[in-house]
């Protein structure tokens, strides 16, 4: 099994001095370059501890590769890539999030695509942290992407036999995922339980808008909470202010 490398310990450094951290989730498909590094920076201002850079849909490397490149020439928070496929690799970033999707019927979403995906993360020197992602409800476009059979949203118990999965294969993290847009957030009952029994890094990301439900996440056991299709509301920046205030 790989050890954890610097961006992975920082990560963890970070969570335990300051309690959950927020990652802000950027898309290269919604994003310029210079759009992107000039959101980087003013999230960081505001509290962001990460960024993560992906998406379902990413399929313009060389676009990937210019994004993260502007997003790093004005923050010094981590950089992590947030694959949905191969074409989410970049060798500008700090590390990637190396992740299966556990609940897809495709075996190309759990296993295929990181075959082939790996020899460039080697090639590339990346740092890669081990993730279990699991897709919760029917109506987002990971869920669709990746032909994830949705974990329901009142079933914790499936939750956590994946999770033990994840744990027991050397995942340490793992990805709870309503979907971007979804309009759905993983319940704190869901986070909870999984909590008592996962003891990896968690991130919980979809629907997250508001300080309340950050805190109610916050407080079940969410290690990260992502902030994505929030960034992209007009004066998000009181809301994101009030978010990284909650749960402190």
């Amino acid at each position: 099994m790989s050890e954890a490398g610097p961006t992975e310990k920082a990560l963890l450094s970070t969570r335990k001095k300051k309690g959950t951290l927020i990652a802000a989730l950027i898309d290269p498909e919604d994003f310029g370059i210079q759009s992107a590094s000039k959101l980087a920076k003013s999230v960081q201002e505001l509290g962001v501890s990460c960024i993560f850079v992906g998406g379902s849909t990413v399929a313009d490397q060389q676009r990937l590769d210019e994004v993260v490149m502007g997003i790093k020439l004005n923050i010094t928070i981590p950089v992590l890539l947030f694959p949905g496929n191969i074409t989410g690799i970049s060798r500008h970033a700090d590390a990637i999030l190396f992740s299966s999707l556990l609940n897809s019927t495709n075996t190309y979403f759990i296993t295929g695509a990181q075959a082939i995906g790996s020899i460039q993360v080697m090639k590339s020197k990346l740092e890669a942290i081990p993730m279990g992602y699991l897709v919760f409800g029917e109506q987002s476009a990971a869920g669709f992407v990746g032909q994830a059979r949705g974990i329901p949203l009142d079933k914790p118990g499936i939750a956590v036999m994946y999770a033990m999965a994840a744990h027991y294969m050397g995942m340490r993290s793992l990805y709870l995922e309503a979907g971007s847009g979804s309009g759905m957030t993983i319940s704190p009952e869901v986070i909870s339980t999984v909590r008592k029994y996962y003891p990896g890094l968690l991130i919980v990301g979809g629907g997250v808008t508001t300080p309340e439900s950050a805190a109610k996440l916050s407080k079940a056991g969410a290690d990260i909470i992502v902030i994505g299709n929030l960034l992209q509301t007009k004066g998000f920046e009181e809301k994101l202010t009030a978010i990284v205030k909650a749960i402190k």
